[in-house]
């Protein structure tokens, strides 16, 4: 049965912030999701088990344990989620996993934060702005993210993670930020964490490292950046509509 898996009962959060990070254009969610993992020393809380799920097993260098694809990490003293996942998720299921993941959303009494990039060749530091369900536009406003500035779609399984949350009334937010189409963006993830995911969460949030790193982050993430451009819609994106 669709579902995922808790693996620490003492781990006690009151209302919190998820922020969702799937492999998409510039990997900006990835990046963003993983650097809070890491910046927080956030502990394993839980593995999606949802239907047609990639059924891999990850493993770390330095670390013999297996573990799921997709995972669920968490910090109780922020009451913080991050969503990360080491493989793309097919468009095949991209829905049912929205549902699954939903589903557990609702009953975890949580306000996810969706992150997605816009393909962009910029010459400047990235723009981004938000988009709301439920009561989602208070908490924009609230935290000063621009409404957006063109129409626009959000695609992928992030896309359908944001239908779904719109579809059974969740309050929820989705941030687009303009991001490299062709390789790995540090710098969108760092403006994601630093205009958008801190305010929000109500939270710090020090992106030196990753602008420090971000030559390293590119090379070791160019091989999952290629892989996200040939997989087409399991890649999330976020496109105009070509209108306003």
């Amino acid at each position: 049965m669709a579902h995922v898996e808790t693996h620490r009962d003492d781990i006690e959060l009151d209302a919190p912030t998820l922020v969702e990070g799937l492999p998409g254009v510039g990997l900006v969610g990835k990046l963003a999701a993983d650097h809070l993992v890491d910046a927080y020393d956030m502990v394993h809380y839980g593995t999606a088990r949802c239907d047609g799920l990639p059924e891999i097993a990850v493993y770390s260098e330095g670390d013999p344990d297996v573990r799921g694809p997709v995972r669920i990490y968490a910090d109780a003293e922020r009451d913080l989620l991050a969503l990360t996942s080491d493989a793309p998720v097919s468009p095949e299921a991209a829905e049912s996993f929205a549902g699954c993941m939903v589903d557990w959303l609702r009953g975890e009494d949580a306000t996810p934060v969706f992150l997605s990039g816009m393909p962009s060749e910029r010459n400047d530091a990235p723009s981004l702005y938000g988009i709301a369900t439920g009561d989602g536009a208070a908490l924009l406003s609230d935290a000063g993210v621009p409404t957006p500035s063109e129409s626009g779609a959000i695609t992928g399984p992030t896309g359908a993670l944001v239908h779904e949350t719109q579809r059974v009334g969740l309050t929820g937010v989705g941030l687009v930020v303009e991001a490299d189409p062709q390789f790995p963006d540090p710098e969108a993830a760092g403006a994601l964490l630093d205009t958008g995911v801190a305010p929000l969460a109500g939270v710090e949030v020090d992106t030196a490292t990753l602008a420090e790193q971000a030559e390293e982050i590119r090379q070791t993430k160019a091989r999952l950046a290629q892989q996200m451009q040939q997989g087409g819609e399991e890649s999330t994106s976020a496109r105009p509509l070509g209108f306003q």
